[in-house]
């Protein structure tokens, strides 16, 4: 018989602190506490959980956001940096699995900001750091593209997980790749909502509807678990955004929220599901579960034609520039001395 893990998983349907990186942190630290209370071993949060998702991109131009982008760039997060450091910190003491949605900031550029999602090993390590490849829609009017170096699949001991940021969830290469890699645990992360038009119009879309086709038709093909995670828009998140401008109360109050739920290797849902309330969703994975439908479709295995079809993937992080020669000079020194330099007005430095 089989022995492959039995995993306890968590899905984090909560809101972060608005825009606010140090608290959502703090937040984020309890509910891996609670969530390891509960016996998970593995535990997902939203796209962009720390500091949030940009709602504002579909509700305003971008001439009326400057204030929003430089605050959320402000309290976008260094990898790695104190706050990842404190979930990294939180994972090792208990023990678990963590995958994290961040706003992820550079180290080479003032306001250049990614979509990212960190898998945090039980021992505190991290296992992949992905970049959105393609920000979605007006996302790209506040995150820069990724690239492909996350597309990776983490071997734990509680299976091999891997993941893709929301809109990631519809390439079917992306998927493909991390199908190849013997992917088990797939986590989807997904924002709170998705406007595209006013709910009056008809037509918008249904994320809901959409993100449960997705996250089935990649557990059906891979023959792997799906993790659907969506984060939530709180009474706070919703009166910052009506505050600023009433007349988008219709479109934040009737666009479908996201939901955050689980599904097993032929698609169906198992587990449970959250939309309408902040809390912590939980489902328990038997990995043994993964083999027999394999027999049916293994597209990574026999049931593929590789001499007809081929995929490569470039793994290479996108860097601005590719350096050569000494990585620090020896400059000529220009003065025999090393006296301090002299201030403005003839004073020297302290």
């Amino acid at each position: 018989m089989s022995s492959l893990p039995r995993v306890r998983v968590a899905a984090v349907h909560a809101a972060p602190v608005l825009l606010d990186k140090t608290a959502t942190t703090e937040k984020a630290v309890d509910l891996i506490e609670e969530a390891a209370r509960h016996g998970a071993h593995v535990i997902a949060f939203p796209e962009t959980y720390i500091p949030a998702f940009p709602v504002w991109a579909a509700l305003w131009a971008p001439i009326h956001n400057h204030d929003l982008f430089e605050t959320m760039v402000e309290n976008s997060v260094a990898v790695p940096g104190p706050e990842v450091a404190r979930i990294a910190a939180a994972a090792r003491r208990l023990g678990v699995c963590v995958s994290l949605g961040i706003s992820e900031r550079s180290t080479v550029s003032a306001g250049c900001i990614w979509n990212s999602n960190l898998l945090i090993g039980e021992d505190g390590t991290l296992l992949n750091h992905h970049r959105k490849l393609v920000p979605t829609f007006y996302e790209k009017l506040v995150w820069a593209s990724g690239d492909g170096q996350g597309l990776r699949v983490a071997d734990t001991r509680f299976g091999r997980i891997g993941g893709l940021i929301c809109g990631e969830n519809t390439n079917p290469l992306a998927r493909f790749a991390l199908m190849a890699q013997g992917e088990q645990i797939h986590v989807s992360s997904w924002p709170p909502m998705w406007p595209t038009r006013q709910p009056a119009e008809g037509g918008n879309f249904d994320n809901v509807a959409a993100n449960r086709i997705r996250a089935a038709a990649h557990a059906f093909e891979a023959k792997a678990f799906g993790i659907v995670c969506a984060s939530f828009m709180d009474q706070a998140m919703r009166d910052f955004l009506v505050d600023r401008d009433p007349k988008v109360a219709e479109i934040v109050d009737q666009t479908p929220r996201g939901v955050s739920m689980f599904v097993d290797p032929t698609g169906a849902a198992v587990g449970d599901m959250l939309q309408a309330h902040e809390g912590i969703a939980y489902a328990d994975f038997d990995l043994n579960r993964c083999i027999e439908p394999k027999q049916f479709h293994d597209v990574v295995g026999y049931y593929n034609r590789f001499d007809v079809f081929s995929l490569g993937v470039e793994r290479r992080r996108h860097e601005p520039v590719a350096w050569s020669g000494a990585e620090q000079p020896a400059f000529a020194r220009l003065l025999d001395d090393e006296q301090p330099p002299a201030t403005p007005n003839g004073a020297t430095w302290p």
